[in-house]
This record gives structure tokens, sequence and C-alpha cells, in this order.
């Protein structure tokens, strides 16, 4: 392994103090202010100041902006980022890059940022307390991100509005009834650690323990205990096989952050809600289910895992290079790639895909005919960038249009 691809083993000083100061205060706190001495008020403010942080992550940060799973107004989206904000987990550009990162490299010990593949210690806090060198983070999609102005203002000044919303407001609230010290102890420091923890067992449980009844291609799982403290991120496995679906299940599950986006579509302040595919749902629990049953794939799976790449091509149209460029020239703004031997048209996945649509432009063909190099994308799509789920390949066999030939062979 390169030297400069290794995990950083540089201890971020900073980051470990804090984290490990809230604890301490924390700790301290409830020793001198137990529950039993503070207004019933104030451990409301508590609960309260937690569920609505961890909807600024698990609606806002994760669904919203790191899966564009629907689009919101700008209301909406500002009141998300503000409580996100109250999360301390960092600005939501710096969030939603690490998250893509992870799901792009998915329990690979070196690009996973906090990959379950370490340990369950590592997953879920330990690498809090490490320097992040993240040499693949170049090729995550970002242009969104640095296009939202909410995105962009919430990161230059991300400390002061995490200060204030995590902790100077609970104390204000707590001061509407003489308590102050309780809203800052319990609203604050206490509701932290509540959504630090909870959220971090998404990185951490949400890869160890549970059921995998979509895919079985990483370590995600899903289960119900999960589902209570993260304010619905229980199905894990559905997630990463699917991560572009508002909900975190396609059956009725403990989901209040889709429960809260739903609402919100009915009420004409979001829309675009994006759902997995039917077909492809079905066809994932009717694989995992046969292979639950049988201890191995179906026989047809070499085929998917293998696009391109057999022969059964039969009935498929034969294009030249030439014949490529004509057809994207003469049906300006098709999108077409080469993979494994064919030319795949990606044009009505460009918003669907989890690497963002500057990535599939990268490796599409032009027209100028002069130009003979076309950057093939087998290499990215067979895991030099990401390791393709098995939903992807399914899905880009349906987007092939042509084989390509040589043109001595036509």
């Amino acid at each position: 392994m390169d030297s400069d691809l290794s995990p950083s083993t540089q201890i971020w000083w900073s980051n470990g103090f804090f984290f490990i100061s809230v604890h301490l205060a924390t700790l301290i706190g409830l020793f001198w202010l137990p529950p039993t001495a503070v207004p019933y008020s104030t451990l409301v403010l508590a609960y309260a100041m937690w569920q609505l942080a961890e909807f600024g992550i698990t609606i806002g940060y994760h669904r919203l902006w790191s899966h564009s799973a629907f689009r919101a107004k700008t209301g909406v989206r500002v009141v998300l980022a503000a409580l996100g904000s109250a999360g301390f987990q960092g600005s939501i550009k710096w969030w939603c890059l690490r998250h893509r990162l992870h799901h792009r490299f998915t329990d690979d010990p070196v690009h996973d940022p906090y990959a379950a593949t370490r340990g369950l210690l590592y997953s879920h806090m330990g690498w809090i307390f490490y320097k992040p060198t993240y040499t693949r983070l170049k090729f995550i999609d970002r242009e969104d991100l640095d296009r939202d102005p909410i995105v962009r203002l919430q990161h230059k000044f991300y400390i002061p509005i995490a200060l204030f919303f995590g902790f100077v407001l609970p104390t204000l609230i707590g001061s509407l009834w003489k308590d102050p010290v309780g809203g800052f102890l319990y609203g604050g420091l206490v509701a932290r650690l509540a959504v630090w923890h909870c959220t971090f067992l998404v990185n951490s449980l949400a890869h160890f323990h549970g059921l995998q009844p979509f895919s079985d291609e990483d370590t995600s799982r899903g289960n119900i205990l999960l589902a209570v403290l993260t304010s619905g991120e229980g199905n894990h496995n559905f997630h990463h096989a699917f991560p572009h679906d508002y909900r975190s299940s396609p059956w009725i599950a403990w989901d209040p952050s889709s429960a809260v986006i739903l609402l919100l579509h009915r009420l004409g302040l979001v829309n675009g809600l994006r759902q997995a595919r039917i077909a492809d749902l079905n066809e994932a629990l009717a694989y995992m289910s046969h292979k639950s049953l049988y201890g191995e794939p179906p026989k047809d799976d070499e085929d998917d895992r293998n696009v391109g790449k057999t022969s059964n091509d039969k009935g498929c149209q034969y294009w030249t290079i030439d014949k490529a460029r004509l057809f994207v020239k003469e049906q300006p703004g098709r999108c077409i790639v080469l993979l494994d031997g064919w030319a795949v048209d990606v044009t009505a996945y460009l918003g669907e895909h989890p690497g963002g649509a500057s990535l599939l432009r990268k490796y599409a063909l032009g027209t100028d005919t002069s130009d003979h190099q076309w950057r093939e994308a087998s290499w990215a799509f067979d895991g030099g960038l990401n390791n393709h789920s098995r939903a992807a390949r399914r899905r880009v066999k349906e987007m092939r249009v042509a084989r390509i030939k040589d043109e001595e062979t036509e």
C-alpha cells in the first residue's frame, strides 16, 4: 500500500480535546445538578434540543444535502442548516463530503473515513481523534454544495452558528423559567452527547449488528434499536443499497425523519421526493432470499457482476467510435460513456448518480472527430473510483445502446 494513501496517525488534538471536554463537563454537571434537581421543563428542553439537532442531521445533512433525496424551499433549508449546526458535527459541506466518501469506499480501511473494518470503537468515535488525510476526496462531487448559498454561508460561519444554536440558545430558553444553568447543561451539553453518540451509531452499530435483507456487498445492517435512537435511520442496509431514497425503509417502519419530510411535502415546502424503483427493490429482495435459502447467488448473478463482459449481446447494435460521436452530435446533451466495450447512455441517470453528474460528464464522449481518445470508464466503474453495487450494474445493462467495435472490423 502506498504510504500517501495510509490512514492518518496524526492526533487531532483540538478536535479530541473538545470532544473529551464536553464529556467531562457533562459528567461533572450531572453530578452537581442531577435530573431530579432541575425543573421538568428543562428535561423537556434537553429532549427537544436532542431531537431537533438530530433532525437537522438526518433530514438536512444526510438525506437532503448528502444524497439529494428531495428538494426543499429556502426557509426549510435555513432551518435544517441551523438545526444541523447544533449537532456539532461540522459544517454541511464537510459532513456531506465525508459521508459521500464513506458511500463511495464503504468498508475500505484507508478511504472510508469511519470504516467498520477498523473496529467498532474506531467507526463509532475513534476516527474523531485523527487528522483526516482523505486522498480521494478530490473524486467526490461537490459542485452542488459549492453552488448552494446556504451551505457556503453556514460553512463560513459554522463555529459561531454552532455555538449559538448548540449552547447559547438552550441557555436563553432555560432562562424563561429561571434555569439558565440547567438549560446550558441539559439543553446544551447533555443534548450534544445524545446527538453525537446516537448518530455515530449509524457508523458503528449499523455496520456490526442487524439484518441484511437488501444486500450483503458491504457491512451495512439494520435494526430497530438504531431506528429509535437515530430518528429513523434504522434500515441502514436499505440505505446503502438505495442511498437516494428519502426513506430509510420501503416498509412501514419507525422513521420520524421521513414522516417530517412527507409532512413538509404536503405543505408544499419540499418536493422531488426520490424513491428506489420497485423493480430494483424486488430484485434485491429476491437475490438475498435466494442466497439465504441456497447459500449461493442465483446463476444469472455472474452476468450482472460482469456487465458488458458477457457474450449475451444478440440483437444489439454495433457502433464504431465515429458513429457514436455522430449520435452525440445529432442529439446534443446526450451523455454517452464507454464501459467494457459498450456505449452506455447515462443521460437520464445524471441527476441520480451518487458520484455526481460532473463525473459522468468527465468520461462522456465528445463530438470532435479529430480527437480519437475517449476516456474508457471501465477502470472507474470496476473499482478505480468505486466498487459499484449489483443494483448499479443492473442499471447499466438497461442503459446500454450499442456494442463498440473497431473501425477495421466494420
